[in-house]
């Protein structure tokens, strides 16, 4: 025989207090967390910004290397502009394994320690 009765209602999750997200962000373990995050992303962000912009001004300025063919109707510009796409998801793809490893974690153990009340 079926009831009708509510299921169990779940916990809620601890609501973290203004004080406790200071006391993380001051923690030691959080400041690790934002070196390991920002010394993989910055400087592969800056060496991106870089490559771009090295593919913009050697389009804008070395008009004929990058006209040089290299097989067929394939040539220099056309190589590098690919290469931008590829690197863009070889990127993409590195930081998503950096994180799973490095970052998430860590991120993950702060979080259940401020959802868990301690």
């Amino acid at each position: 025989m079926a009831t009708d009765a509510p299921p169990p209602a779940k916990a809620e999750p601890h609501l973290p207090t203004t004080e406790e997200f200071v006391a993380v962000q001051e923690s030691d373990e959080f400041g690790e967390l934002r070196r390991s995050h920002r010394s993989f992303a910055f400087p592969l962000t800056v060496g991106f910004i870089v490559w771009y912009l090295l593919y913009v001004l050697l389009s804008n300025y070395a008009g004929d290397f990058m006209g040089t063919k290299l097989f067929g109707n394939i040539n220099v510009a056309f190589v590098l502009g690919i290469a931008q796409f590829v690197t863009t998801f070889l990127i993409a793809w590195w930081y998503s394994r950096h994180a799973a490893a490095q970052l998430d974690p860590k991120a993950d153990a702060i979080k259940s320690r401020m959802e868990g009340g301690a």
